[in-house]
Formats: structure tokens, C-alpha cells, sequence
């Protein structure tokens, strides 16, 4: 989770940063405790009111439009180059940053304890660093558009309609919510497109950061680099200090960029991607009709994965757990849980976690019924050296799972063979399916089941 919460901050802050770095160029520079201490009051007052804000429509439909309205009113105050109104709009804006990451839906997964362990402090040094990285953002482009002023506009309304966008969005769904707007299917696409688009926020700031970098490159870096050569000594030394400063400045605002684009990227394709389970090794019914599994393949406390295809060509997953380090307590369970279906669970570490919900469960409760547990396949039994599973217990899992594989089965009326993903005809009986090479067989089976269900036994 250390990742989200870092491009989460991005996502929410980095936007608001860059105008507030712009909000500076036009006045005077701004003392650095004042601004510092109103950030900070912003940030803390603006996520606890976020965490805590009503989820009613009416709420959300208040907040978007004062969003909405400050924004609005922010690109009109650029007019203006009071140093007042810079230090209203750095406590207001980050204000309302952090009110929209307060209300991310995953803050309450920053810990799952109420104690200080090391997922709390890793997740919050992701939000100090994010913040950090916001900071330096907002700095370095004030730096940089302070030389370069007629970037100044373009960049405010570019980094205005990224923050609108979504906003309007926003709007639109909580209207259409609220009866006011008619639900259109135009409309729907608009409010898809702007709403589920966070990731190209960073991408946005990324690439912004990046174009003043090559702007401030060739319009101050390089005729610094070239005035070096002056002759006089104290002009040569100071060309050489700010052409050292400039080239600093250049590296870090690229490094940031850099970093930002990479720290998006890496959520998008790795972090947020859900963990992939182990392949699940093939178990099959011995002549006694059990499945047997030696003790020795699943004592160590890992979990072992195992598929079990039924006649019908469904199929059943469990896995097979040690829950306790010093003696011999196994889990056996199918691979899936009644509140959130058939998506399995991965162990990472010494945790096994629900991969449909991210909940990590108590191993010794594995095997035990309720919550988000995995279903306990009830009958079993262990002798001194393995592991037994009758069919009817791993019968009992059928419902629980929606894979099928491609198999050769019989018709149960006239015993011909088809392929069960090809079968036009096919009926479920006493929790199993059966399947049908014509109409007429099926007709027949649906009418009396138990009659060919007998015969085939």
C-alpha cells in the first residue's frame, strides 16, 4: 500500500503545487515560515474534514461546486499581485487538496491496527515523501516561470482544466444522482472519460514539468553556459554560479518529473495490478474414490494449491495450509470465499490475503467458517502419512467456482460422447451439470433426471 498512498498524494496535491508555484511568481516573494505553516494548517484541517464529511449527495454536490467556484476565482486573483491574497490562496487550495485525498476510499488501509508497526510507518513515510515531492514541485517551477514569464498564463489555465475537468464530472454524476439532470448516454461517456482519469494527472504534471525544463534549457541554461567565457574576472565568476545554479535547477526539476512519471507508471502496471495465484497442481480420485496428498508436500506452512476437475468439467480449487509453526494443525479449504467468490487467496510473507478485497486472514482461523475466511471443506482425513478427500466433500464445492475445462463427457441418456463448452444443451441436477448431444435427449433427461441419473450409476 506504500505506493498508493504516494500517488495518491501525487494525484491529489501535485496539480494544486504547480499553481501555487505560479500563484508566487506573480508577487513578491513570499516568506518561507508563513508559507510553511498555512500549508501545513491547510493539509491537516483539510484531511480531517475530508475522512469526517457526510457522504450525501447533497454534501458531495456542495463541495464540488465551492471546488469548482475557488478554482474559478483562483485564475481571476492572478490579476492581482497582492501578497495577501498569495497567502489565502496557499492556505485554501491546499485546504481543498487535502480534503479530496481525505476522502480517497482507502485511507482507512494506512494501518490495520491501532498500533505504530512498521505497514503505519511505511505508509506514512509514502505521504511525507509525496508531500515533499509536491513542495519541491511547486518551488522549482516558481524558480523556473519567474524567468520565463510568458509561460506564466498558459501553464495557470492548463493546470486549471485539469482540476476542472474532473470537477465537472463530478458534477454531472451527482446531478444525474439527484434527479436534476437527465441520465443520457453521451453524458455517461463524459462523466467516464474525466472521472476515471486520476492517473493522468501525474502524467500531466509529469510532462508539464518536463516542457518547462527544455523551455528554461534553451532560454536561460545554455546562454548562461555560453556567457562563461567573459573575460573580466568577477563577471566570468559570477556567469559560472549562475550557470551552476541554473544546471541545478534544470536536473532537479527533471530528476522530480522523472520520478513522478515512473512512480504513476509503476502503480499503473505493477502495484495495482491484483497478485496472480500459484498454478494449482492437479489432483485426481484414486480406485478408493479419495484424493490422497502426502503429509510431507504441505507440513512446512506454505499453502498448496490443488485443482480437482468433476465429471462435468467444473473446476474446484483448495488449498491446503499448516497453520501453526510447531505442530501439525492443517486447513483444508476451497480456494474461494462466499462474500467475495471465487478469486482465491496468495500468501505473501507469513500472511494469506483474500486477493478479491485485499483482507488478510488470521491463519489459525483458516478452516473456520464466516467473514471473508475461505470455505472449509468439512470432511476430511489425515493419517500418519497423508492427506484424504472424499468426492462428495469436493462435490460440495462446485457451486463456489465458475472455470470450466474443455472436456469429453458422456450423454446421460444415450452415452454418445460430447464436448461440454460446445454442448448447445445442458441441465443442472442435485448440483451437477450434464450435457446433451440433441434436444431430444435433453427433453428426456429434464422430464425424469433421477431415472438416467440411476442408470449412469
Amino acid at each position: 500500500m506504500m505506493s498508493y498512498f504516494l500517488v495518491s498524494v501525487l494525484q491529489s496535491f501535485l496539480p494544486i503545487s504547480l499553481l501555487l508555484g505560479l500563484n508566487w511568481v506573480g508577487r513578491k516573494t513570499p516568506e518561507v515560515r508563513p508559507v510553511v505553516l498555512l500549508s501545513l494548517l491547510g493539509f491537516f484541517v483539510g484531511a480531517v474534514a475530508g475522512m469526517n464529511l457526510p457522504h450525501s449527495q447533497q454534501w458531495t454536490l456542495l463541495i464540488t461546486i465551492l471546488q469548482i467556484v475557488f478554482v474559478v476565482l483562483f485564475l481571476f486573483s492572478q490579476a492581482t499581485s497582492s501578497l495577501r491574497i498569495g497567502y489565502f490562496w496557499q492556505l485554501l487550495l491546499i485546504f481543498v487538496a487535502a480534503l479530496r485525498w481525505g476522502q480517497t476510499p482507502n485511507m482507512s488501509a494506512i494501518t490495520a491496527t491501532s498500533v505504530i508497526n512498521t505497514e503505519l510507518l511505511l505508509n506514512v513515510t509514502a505521504v511525507v515523501i509525496g508531500l515533499m515531492l509536491v513542495a519541491f514541485s511547486a518551488a522549482l517551477m516558481a524558480i523556473c516561470v519567474r524567468q520565463l514569464r510568458y509561460l506564466r498564463w498558459p501553464l495557470l489555465i492548463i493546470l486549471s482544466l485539469v482540476l476542472l475537468a474532473p470537477l465537472s464530472g463530478e458534477l454531472m454524476l451527482v446531478l444525474m444522482k439527484l434527479q436534476v439532470v437527465d441520465l443520457t448516454k453521451s453524458l455517461l461517456s463524459y462523466v467516464a472519460k474525466v472521472t476515471n482519469a486520476n492517473s493522468l494527472i501525474n502524467y500531466i504534471g509529469a510532462t508539464l514539468l518536463l516542457l518547462v525544463a527544455l523551455v528554461y534549457l534553451f532560454s536561460v541554461v545554455l546562454p548562461r553556459s555560453a556567457a562563461r567565457v567573459e573575460s573580466r574576472p568577477t563577471e566570468h565568476r559570477k556567469a559560472i554560479a549562475y550557470y551552476r545554479n541554473a544546471r541545478r535547477t534544470l536536473l532537479v526539476i527533471i530528476a522530480l518529473a522523472v520520478f513522478i512519471g515512473l512512480a504513476q507508471f509503476y502503480w499503473d502496471k505493477v502495484a495495482s495490478q491484483p497478485p496472480r495465484l500459484s498454478e494449482a497442481l492437479p489432483v485426481t480420485l484414486a480406485a478408493d474414490g479419495l484424493v490422497h496428498i502426502p503429509l510431507e508436500q504441505v507440513k512446512d506452512g506454505k499453502l498448496y494449491r490443488f485443482v480437482w476437475i468433476a465429471d462435468d468439467g467444473k473446476a474446484v480449487r483448495f488449498f491446503v495450509i499448516n497453520r501453526y509453526p510447531d505442530k501439525l494443525r492443517l486447513g483444508v479449504v476451497f480456494d474461494a470465499c462466499l462474500l467475495c467468490g471465487d478469486q482465491g487467496y496468495v500468501m505473501e510473507g507469513n500472511q494469506v490475503i483474500c486477493v478479491a478485497c485485499d483482507v488478510r486472514i488470521f491463519i489459525p482461523s483458516i478452516g473456520k467458517p464466516g467473514g471473508c475466511n475461505p470455505v472449509p471443506i468439512d470432511e476430511w482425513n489425515m493419517t500418519e502419512t497423508e492427506l484424504t478427500i472424499g468426492k462428495k466433500s469436493l462435490e460440495t464445492g462446485l457451486n463456489y467456482f465458475s472455470t470450466i475445462v474443455e472436456l469429453q463427457v458422456s450423454d446421460p441418456v444415450d452415452g454418445s460422447k460430447v464436448t461440454n463448452t460446445k454442448a448447445e444443451h445442458r441441465y443442472n441436477f442435485a448440483g451437477k451439470t450434464y450435457f446433451f448431444a440433441n434436444a431430444a435427449n435433453y427433453e428426456a433427461f429434464r422430464d425424469n433426471p433421477e431415472k438416467y441419473v440411476k442408470e449412469a450409476q
